[in-house]
């Protein structure tokens, strides 16, 4: 009975870190190339609102999925053109994205569904994997789950091979550590930087659809509900490595469940403080981990040529 109400809640873990790593995923590359990327909350909103509309005006789910990335990369544009070209303070901007982001969201779909969001709409089913899925214990929980958990695992081992195999990979280090000796090799900085903001602007869109369409079938404003700056503090623990990052994903994917279970189970606690049992989590990783860890050293700065001024 106990390793059952375990499997369920490790099952739930996986489940509910899904949109949370793609989106940190997605931090993890504007951070390697230097820059503080707040705005992880607006791009995954956006990202969820359109993947809804999308999967309702088509019926299909990854036409949603198409409509939420292009969601999650405006917003990601924004910040991009905010903080690359316009030099302006990265978590102002990150701020600023945010606010757009859930503002337009809750304005388009007041507008689009006259304020009655379709409850349900298209969405993925489950897939289990041949073999995989009956490998005991561990194969429920991996290998039995919907495409785009799946791809989260393809995307951390293709991330890991570009950050730390590919001479890609190296030119977002090396701008991350010392953008003006990267720009003596002849490197554009801000070039790396704007597709290190479409990567995370795409990610981020692909979570906010895991969110909508992959789990609930239908948006809800605020529904992201914090979990982008729980994505950014995921970057930050698991130490700017792709593997590293969705390890922490998992872990505040667990604090979820457990919260979730827990309400289910009838606990005498106030729902209210089990709700915020994954935040409290990320604040004491956070504090537990953050001292070890060296972020990028151009970390929030713009990145001037000589003589040049925004």
């Amino acid at each position: 009975m106990i390793w059952f109400v375990i499997q369920g809640v490790l099952d739930s873990a996986i489940r509910y870190s899904t949109p949370l790593s793609l989106a940190a995923l997605g931090g993890m590359y504007t951070a390697r190339t230097g820059i503080l990327n707040f705005s992880l909350e607006g791009i995954m909103t956006m990202g969820a609102f359109m993947a809804v509309w999308g999967s309702y005006l088509t019926g299909e789910p990854w036409m949603g999925v198409l409509f939420g990335i292009v969601g999650g990369l405006s917003m990601g544009l924004v910040l991009g053109v905010c903080a690359i070209s316009g030099g302006v303070n990265q978590v102002v901007a990150g701020t600023g994205v945010n606010i757009l982001g859930l503002g337009l969201a809750s304005f388009l779909n007041n507008i689009v569904y006259g304020g009655v969001t379709p409850t349900k709409v298209a969405s993925f089913e489950k897939i289990a994997i041949p073999l995989l899925s009956k490998i005991p214990v561990i194969g429920p929980m991996l290998f039995d789950k919907k495409i785009l958990t799946f791809l989260l695992y393809g995307i951390v081992l293709v991330s890991w091979f570009v950050i730390y195999k590919t001479p890609f990979g190296l030119k977002m280090r090396a701008i991350g550590d010392n953008p003006a000796a990267a720009d003596s090799l002849g490197i554009n900085v801000n070039r790396m930087r704007y597709i290190a903001v479409v990567i995370s602007g795409i990610l981020g869109g692909l979570a906010g659809a895991a969110l909508s369409i992959g789990e609930l079938s239908t948006y809800l404003d605020n529904m992201v509900a914090g979990r982008g700056y729980l994505a950014w503090g995921a970057v930050t623990v698991g130490q700017w490595n792709p593997v590293g990052v969705m390890l922490t994903g998992l872990l505040f994917g667990l604090g979820e469940a457990v919260q979730m279970r827990m309400q289910a189970a009838g606990s005498i606690l106030p729902y209210q403080f089990l709700v915020m049992l994954p935040y409290v989590l990320t604040i004491l990783v956070m504090n537990g981990f953050i001292g070890k860890t060296e972020a990028p050293h151009s970390m929030g700065k713009p990145f001037l040529k000589g003589g040049e001024k925004f």
